[in-house]
């Protein structure tokens, strides 16, 4: 089964930075309607309009709209060690408002994965069959995700990462740009593989695996 949401309520984007023009770039390609954008940041500087979409206010103007006429896209990025985008989305469904999965048209899902409330699936991904994407979870760039792979819930595998097939990757973890991890292996909870590593081995919850640091020559 894909749960792929393919009408929702119109959406308002979370966030202003990097990852929230991602989004709203993937939204618009897949034709779905947005409605607004909320930044704290933006609001205080009484900005009005962001990338042609309005700018409605804090997240505290969620306080005055219907959660059932609206759908929220998480525009927060994952960064290592940082649990904004976690409580952001945690807060606002508890609030009765939901976060619906986002696919962009160039990304290939299998019809057997499963796609959890708000994962999100960027430009180029692949989703091989029998996959299972945790809620909240940004499969990022171009990332390769092999057949029977699971993505536990607030993950972020980053742009041109390859997940072999049978890898496990628990909540919280971070896989980084360019990493390999292969087959069967398991991330632990709030592990972190860096960027352009391979991994052959197991991590364990918390540990975090780097590349080799580039050194840099002086010239001559």
């Amino acid at each position: 089964m894909i749960s792929v949401a393919k009408s929702f309520p119109p959406l308002i984007i979370l966030g202003a930075g990097g990852h929230a023009k991602v989004l709203l770039s993937l939204a618009q390609a897949a034709g779905h309607t947005v409605r607004g954008i909320c930044d704290p940041g933006l609001a205080a500087k009484a900005v009005v309009e962001w990338r042609g979409i309005p700018v409605l206010g804090g997240d505290d103007v969620l306080d005055e709209i219907n959660p059932e006429n609206v759908s929220l896209v998480n525009g927060i990025g994952q960064l290592v060690g940082n649990d904004g985008r976690r409580h952001l989305f945690d807060r606002l469904r508890m609030k009765g408002f939901s976060f619906p999965q986002l696919v962009h048209p160039t990304a290939w899902v299998a019809s057997t994965a499963q796609l959890r409330e708000g994962a999100q699936i960027m430009a180029g991904v692949i989703i091989q069959p029998d996959c299972y994407i945790g809620e909240n979870s940004i499969i990022n760039t171009r990332a390769s995700i092999d057949h029977d792979c699971r993505i536990g819930a607030h993950v972020h595998v980053a742009p041109g990462a390859t997940l072999c097939g049978g890898v496990v990757v628990e909540n919280y973890g971070f896989v980084g740009s360019g990493a390999t991890v292969i087959q069967g292996m398991r991330i632990g909870v709030r592990a972190v593989v860096g960027a352009g590593v391979t991994l052959v081995r197991d991590l364990a919850d918390g540990c975090m695996v780097l590349g080799a640091p580039v050194r840099k020559n002086n010239a001559a």
